[in-house]
């Protein structure tokens, strides 16, 4: 056991993601959603794969994802999250702990293959996901490292892993742990659909345990099930929490409370690949969080990493993002 503080531990799905170029035509021929998150069966992603051009394989996971953005800023990082004792388990195990992350969760050795993400990418850079979640979902208040959520300043909570009983009691687990060692909590919303399913849940993790949340337009739309951009954001500053709301294209906004709300703009860039650009942005915006930076500062640190894992295929930054950020004069 080590007693090494830790800027963010991260608890989510341990995914292995497979991205493809496609077009809108593939799409339509499979019923697909552009931009959107499905659940899919393990028979249903081998027929989809089989059916994919070339794909690129990468470890994956939302807040894995984060995670390994964080480390590239430098944080001190961790993860907890459930694969098998197969090849992809050990792809993703191995690829997470290169990166310096902490990761101890125990291997399952029966049950699911390890979970995978076939990722379409359309030529206008959105992606369309299909999750075949295996392994990830049997992840229990069991694997919750006790130690490891004591050590760490924020416990960051994927909300896609909402979805399976036994992950939400880990989740529970968690930040009951978090909040009595006097630590922060962080949610994100995920995707849309996730927060169709479990709204009443979610606002009620947010009123009670969650310190910080990160949602996009569309998220905090479903949220509160209003219409418009402003309704949301007046019904976030009503939280009285720090809630983060990204908007592509048009940067971010940050509120707390009644104090006035930072914005903060998009980094300009060529648009490759939108996979994990919210996970990047939770990674840059953390990192200068737990470092007692000036919301404006974390915000543009958010929008620098996003701007980074947009501009080519795959989830995670390509660069080091502390040494990016300080050519450009962020940090």
């Amino acid at each position: 056991m080590t007693s090494a503080k830790l800027d963010v531990l991260g608890i989510g799905n341990a995914i292995v993601d497979v991205l493809s170029r496609t077009d809108d035509a593939f799409l339509e021929k499979h019923g697909l959603f552009k931009g959107s998150m499905r659940l899919v069966d393990e028979a249903t992603a081998e027929a989809l794969y089989a059916d994919m051009g070339p794909g690129v394989e990468v470890s994956g996971g939302s807040a894995a994802n984060t995670i390994a953005g964080l480390a590239s800023f430098g944080s001190a990082t961790g993860f907890i999250g459930k694969v098998k004792d197969d090849q992809l388990g050990g792809v993703f195990a191995h690829d997470i702990r290169a990166l310096g992350v902490e990761f101890n969760t125990p291997f399952a050795t029966n049950g699911l293959a390890t979970a995978r993400c076939l990722i379409l990418v359309t030529p206008d850079g959105e992606r369309t996901m299909n999750t075949f979640l295996g392994a990830s979902v049997g992840l229990t208040p069991e694997d919750i490292d006790e130690d490891m959520v004591r050590r760490a300043s924020v416990t960051y909570l994927e909300g896609y892993l909402w979805d399976p009983d036994n992950a939400k009691q880990a989740f529970v687990k968690a930040t009951g742990i978090a909040k009595a060692a006097g630590n922060k909590v962080a949610l994100s919303l995920s995707d849309a659909f996730c927060v169709d399913r479990h709204r009443d849940s979610f606002l009620d993790l947010l009123r009670r345990d969650v310190d910080i949340l990160f949602a996009n337009e569309a998220e905090i739309l479903s949220l509160y099930q209003v219409a418009s951009f402003d309704e949301a954001l007046a019904a976030a500053r009503a939280e009285n929490k720090l809630i983060v709301l990204t908007r592509s294209e048009k940067g971010c906004v940050i509120v707390e409370g009644e104090a006035e709300p930072v914005r903060v703009v998009a980094q300009v860039t060529d648009v490759v690949d939108t996979t994990g650009a919210g996970d990047q942005f939770a990674a840059g915006f953390l990192h200068g969080f737990t470092r007692g930076l000036p919301l404006d500062t974390c915000g543009r640190l958010g929008a620098l990493a996003a701007a980074e894992v947009i501009s080519h295929m795959g989830p995670r930054p390509e660069v080091n993002l502390a040494l990016h950020a300080k050519r450009l004069g962020v940090l």
